[in-house]
């Protein structure tokens, strides 16, 4: 699953990212990478682990609500079956 935010550019400067994506690790856990930063500038990442899939999508989909609350909107959303 992957989810791409932006607020859009504004005459202070770019646009803001936020980017939330799943990886299944080796493990049999999960990890939620989140990346976010000023578009064409250097960002910051942070990888959280969860036990299984359904705790770390839950994780994810709670960081996105707080990112839309802050005023990022939804870019791009893929998510796998």
């Amino acid at each position: 699953m992957r989810i791409y935010m932006q607020i859009p550019p504004s005459d202070a400067g770019p646009p803001k990212f936020y980017h939330l994506h799943l990886q299944e690790d080796l493990l049999e856990g999960w990890t939620l990478v989140r990346e976010w930063g000023f578009q064409g500038a250097r960002g910051r990442m942070v990888r959280d682990h969860y036990p299984d899939r359904e705790s770390a999508e839950q994780a994810m989909l709670a960081v996105r609500d707080t990112q839309l609350k802050k005023g990022y909107q939804v870019v791009f959303m893929h998510a796998q079956s």
